[in-house]
């Protein structure tokens, strides 16, 4: 693939706990871990000829408007996953630079505010007859009263947090005692409302996308626990995202999932339509549950996911033929030239 001619001046912004050092000399993976997408990206792009400015921010839009004045970027590569520790409050940092008129890697604002709130978008998926789980939602300090029509067993979660943010294995309920009980858990730990959604027994399918546009998917990816204990959910558990030894014990692998030909073109199709529907822009994940009919469940879309080197995503892209530096090349050009939406 033909690279962007052209150096480009990059703002690279990232959380402040996450600047990555110039080397890695001598670190660890554990070390390496919470700061990898932010060093693989700066990296890379250096490699492909440009001028990387780091930027670590927390809580202060002033230190972004210093930077973009001092730096005068191209393009912000935002790797944001929240602001001022607040998730949904990244389309905000969004808006801030589509009102100061920087171009930037990854989703809209409009897409990251659809995509963020787990009910929302999963109502205006329903309403255009996409398949989802049922749900609801239960907002902190009211009493948790479960809808006669939502059925167990049902899986809780937060709302709004991202990265499986609060979800074990006991966060899949088959009674209203510890539906309330995991609800206000979520309301204590996450202090996010809390969303109970129909838990559907199958098989965890990722497809990758890209584009504005012109959408492009990738080769689903299957997440398998090979050692999972009889009757344990097949859920992908904030412990099992996070921890490795973990991982090594459920005998967790991603590997392409193994569909068959209209099964393909369903999911392609289906991916593309919820792309669009939520307004999503640039490149996101969308994780979805095959159920024992066939049917495909959407669970999560997630615009921004994670683009470590090796991780799901780029993986996905690199069995889809795209290597990681024509991936990073493709995030920028989409930035360079998204529109906005009307």
């Amino acid at each position: 693939m033909k690279h962007l001619s052209r150096q480009l001046n990059i703002l690279t912004l990232m959380h402040e706990d996450l600047v990555p050092p110039a080397s890695i000399e001598g670190l660890s993976e554990k070390e390496i871990h919470p700061w990898k997408m932010e060093y693989d990206v700066s990296v890379t792009l250096q490699q492909l000829g440009h001028q990387v400015h780091p930027l670590g921010i927390y809580g202060d839009l002033g230190e972004l408007a210093d930077a973009l004045d001092r730096v005068k970027p191209d393009i912000v590569f935002n790797m944001m996953e929240e602001f001022d520790g607040h998730g949904p409050y990244d389309q905000h940092l969004v808006s801030f630079l589509e009102l100061r008129g920087v171009r930037y890697t990854g989703c809209n604002p409009r897409g990251l505010t659809l995509a963020r709130d787990k009910a929302l978008s999963k109502k205006i998926l329903a309403y255009h007859r996409i398949p989802v789980p049922a749900f609801a939602v239960f907002m902190p300090g009211k009493k948790v009263r479960r809808p006669a029509k939502l059925a167990f067993p049902l899986l809780v979660k937060s709302l709004y947090e991202e990265g499986s943010v609060g979800i074990a294995r006991a966060s899949v309920v088959r009674d209203d005692a510890a539906l309330t009980e995991r609800v206000d858990l979520i309301h204590r730990q996450a202090k996010t409302p809390a969303i109970a959604e129909e838990y559907i027994e199958g098989r965890e399918i990722y497809v990758g996308i890209t584009g504005n546009e012109r959408l492009q998917t990738s080769t689903p990816l299957e997440l398998v626990l090979e050692h999972l204990p009889e009757g344990a959910p097949n859920i992908a558990t904030s412990r099992l995202k996070w921890d490795y030894s973990h991982q090594t014990k459920m005998g967790m692998i991603t590997k392409p999932a193994e569909l068959g030909a209209e099964q393909r073109r369903h999911l392609d199709q289906l991916a593309k339509r919820i792309y669009r529907t939520l307004y999503l822009s640039g490149y996101a994940r969308l994780d979805f549950r095959l159920a024992a009919d066939g049917r495909f469940f959407l669970l999560e879309a997630n615009p921004n996911p994670c683009l470590s080197y090796g991780e799901d995503f780029a993986e996905a892209m690199h069995l889809s033929q795209i290597e990681y530096p024509d991936l990073l090349d493709r995030i920028l050009r989409l930035g360079l030239n998204y529109r906005g939406v009307l």
